[in-house]
């Protein structure tokens, strides 16, 4: 069985360890990578959209990133128990007449016993700001460097 460690039980540091994990791998853009983190089965809620299995999941991803250019996440842990993680995130994109936005979310995740995520509920909010609003400016695009702030260190 393919395991995806950290392994639930989630301690502080795993769960930690685990939303740094799908930050990097969601930074990629790569619907494929992504798809690999969750189990083959995997239900999802994304805003108003239901999907189940990794192949409606690599659709909406490749349907998502198509839309949200430029796209950077940041990702940190609200809560965790046992096999689930509660996050909140945000992340900035800008669409293909360069209105930028920045969208804030919540998660909950459950995951099974191999660390793959078999259920991701997705609440989020997107609010338009200007391009000289914008927080997260790595370069190059991809996962978030180590010295880059989080969340919180940037009062969001």
């Amino acid at each position: 069985m393919n395991q995806r460690p950290p392994l639930p039980p989630f301690t502080a540091e795993t769960a930690a360890k685990k939303a740094r994990m799908a930050e990097d791998a969601w930074n990629t853009r790569d619907p494929e990578r992504v798809s690999l983190a969750y189990t083959e089965d995997s239900t999802w809620r994304n805003r108003a959209e239901f999907l189940a299995g990794r192949p409606a999941i690599v659709a909406f991803l490749r349907r998502k990133w198509a839309r949200e250019l430029d796209y950077r996440l940041i990702k940190e842990v609200w809560a965790f128990h046992d096999n689930h993680i509660a996050a909140r995130f945000a992340y900035e994109w800008h669409d293909d007449s360069s209105q930028w936005y920045r969208s804030h979310g919540n998660e909950q995740w459950a995951f099974d016993a191999n660390g793959l995520m078999r259920r991701r509920e997705a609440s989020i909010n997107d609010v338009p700001i200007q391009e000289s609003d914008r927080k997260f400016r790595w370069q190059p695009a991809g996962p978030r460097p180590a010295d880059h702030p989080g969340l919180s260190d940037l009062g969001l």
